[in-house]
């Protein structure tokens, strides 16, 4: 089933592989993506679906030192180069939009932005910048109902921008303890307005910013990413997200959304997704289904035909893997990973990972 094509919604895939979206760091130039990165996505586009790094609607959403943004004309420009290698070699690809919210340092921002987030308080732990080194999380400043209103707008902004670059769609970011998880989660919202202090009031900044996103290009063209039992960025479970999850895979059902594509992380560390709530989100969602976290060929495989999931995103192995599709179908041995050159500029441990 793994190599089989499959329909999701709209999109034609030539498989169900999806490459999973993962943090590179090599938009040096006014966070802007560049013929660099074109070769490294076209290089992958053998997966039935690539998304994106982490790309930020808003310049207070560019956190991490040189990731790329998509709020301004230069930006389209930029991931125009990526769109049109991709779907030159027949792949599909969608953005998706992750603003870091207070997962931040002000050194890695451009002059006028600041560092936002549902509340004041400062993330604990420290963060790459290039002029400084590692450097305590910058404080943070509490988001008014206006900022989350023209946060919002950004969101919808951006969808536009990426429709206009070329994507195929977007992807948001609702996990990992980036902003729109800052919301949702428990332990890192305290706030007790209608964001906050409930599951509806927890869940109200990610349907208004999926709501205007499907408003600004379709809702077939919108998936969203969550990560119910993660633990980055000081996020992790608490009492009612069960609840409070599946909740918002029901609204998120309703729009009728392009996919929803949960993460789990245990195989980094975090605790596991219980079976049950992955199961009960399936079935909350009535739509294309994507499982992440810590799949070979032969667990995907199983997860496929035991209709756990429609589609299963590969991370890592695909980093280093541009033919991982091939090597697959061949059971071929794998490259070895060089996380010294996760996320440094250039293309050694980026573009130069042999294929067969």
């Amino acid at each position: 089933m793994l190599f089989d094509s499959y329909t999701a919604r709209s999109l034609s895939l030539r498989n169900r592989i999806v490459m999973a979206p993962m943090t590179r760091s090599r938009a040096v130039e006014s966070n802007t993506a560049n013929a660099l990165m074109a070769e490294y996505y076209a290089q992958r586009a053998s997966a039935g679906l690539i998304i994106t790094e982490g790309v930020s609607p808003s310049p207070n959403g560019l956190g991490y030192a040189r990731i790329p943004g998509l709020f301004n004309a230069e930006q389209v420009k930029g991931w125009r180069l990526v769109t049109q290698a991709v779907h030159a070699k027949g792949g599909k690809i969608v953005v998706q939009l992750m603003h870091t919210g207070r997962v931040s340092h002000i050194a890695n921002l451009p002059a006028g932005a600041e560092v936002v987030g549902p509340t004041s308080t400062t993330l604990p732990g420290e963060m790459w910048t290039d002029g400084q080194g590692m450097q305590p999380h910058s404080p943070a400043r509490a988001m008014t109902a206006q900022n989350i209103a023209t946060t919002v707008g950004e969101y919808a902004k951006a969808a536009t921008l990426a429709i206009e670059a070329g994507f195929d769609g977007i992807e948001l970011h609702a996990a990992n303890g980036y902003l729109i998880e800052q919301f949702l989660n428990a332990n890192a919202n305290p706030r007790t307005d209608e964001y906050g202090g409930s599951i509806k009031g927890r869940n109200r900044f990610a349907l208004e910013v999926a709501r205007a996103a499907c408003a600004a290009i379709g809702a077939q063209k919108v998936g969203i990413r969550l990560s119910p039992y993660g633990v980055f960025n000081s996020t992790g479970p608490y009492a009612d997200v069960d609840a409070q999850y599946l909740e918002l895979a029901g609204e998120l059902s309703a729009l009728g959304l392009l996919y929803l594509h949960v993460l789990d992380h245990s195989a980094m560390g975090a605790p596991v997704v219980p079976a049950a709530i992955k199961s009960q989100l399936r079935a909350a969602f009535q739509g294309p289904y994507i499982l992440a976290g810590g799949f070979d060929r032969a667990s995907a495989e199983r997860a496929l035909c035991a209709n756990e999931a429609d589609l299963i995103a590969f991370g890592r192995p695909l980093l280093a893997n541009p033919d991982l599709v091939e090597r697959m179908q061949a059971n071929a041995a794998l490259n070895a990973l060089d996380m010294d050159t996760f996320y440094t500029p250039g293309s050694k441990g980026y573009t130069d990972y042999p294929t067969l």
